[in-house]
């Protein structure tokens, strides 16, 4: 019991670091960087408010957890934006090993069951990791609206970015948000196109 109880704790604790890891988003109010353990909380707040936007038959209480789970990794590996330049195989090993780590620190029943939902939100192949998926990518957007442009700003983002880079991801799992989120940039980039 206490050995599994420490084990319970050290990776709670272990988690706990994921609230220093910085993000290029900022806050709605753009007041400074998010970090990854708000990110994290406000999806699962997207999952819980935005349900209706889901497939029939998704379980948004297995959305919610991978969303509290999906970044973890970057505890280890970091967050790397969406419009950075970077080598996807180095990411993905980095977060591969930091899963290790981190999940590791669980007992075993706890490491494989929260570990596999960590790996099906990464594949994105059933409805409940792409409506998951379409959430984190989203989010960003979102704020980056409401903060006046966000880090579309520092990474020269321009609307067919978006569009390649996110869109694409948001359509497969929640269509009618992308087409929510593709008129709002839409008019954004249209109301800044002359500044």
């Amino acid at each position: 019991m206490t050995q599994r109880l420490d084990q319970q704790i050290a990776f709670l604790n272990e988690a706990d670091k994921l609230k220093t890891v910085l993000r290029a988003t900022t806050l709605c109010d753009g007041s400074r960087a998010e970090n990854s353990g708000e990110h994290s909380w406000h999806l699962t707040l997207y999952a819980l408010v935005l349900a209706d936007q889901a497939s029939e038959g998704v379980d948004i209480n297995r959305v919610i957890k991978m969303l509290i789970l999906h970044d973890l990794v970057e505890i280890d590996a970091g967050d790397n934006p969406i419009f950075d330049d970077i080598d996807l195989a180095a990411m993905h090993a980095a977060e591969q090993i930091a899963a290790d780590r981190i999940f590791g620190l669980l007992p075993v029943d706890l490491r494989d069951d929260l570990r596999s939902i960590w790996e099906e939100f990464e594949a994105a192949q059933t409805p409940d990791a792409q409506f998951a998926k379409s959430l984190d990518r989203f989010q960003p957007p979102m704020q980056n609206l409401a903060s006046g442009g966000g880090s579309w700003t520092d990474y020269n983002v321009s609307q067919e970015m978006i569009a390649a880079r996110v869109g694409s991801k948001i359509n497969i799992g929640a269509p009618n948000l992308w087409v929510y989120a593709k008129a709002k940039i839409a008019t954004f980039f249209e109301s800044h196109a002359n500044k």
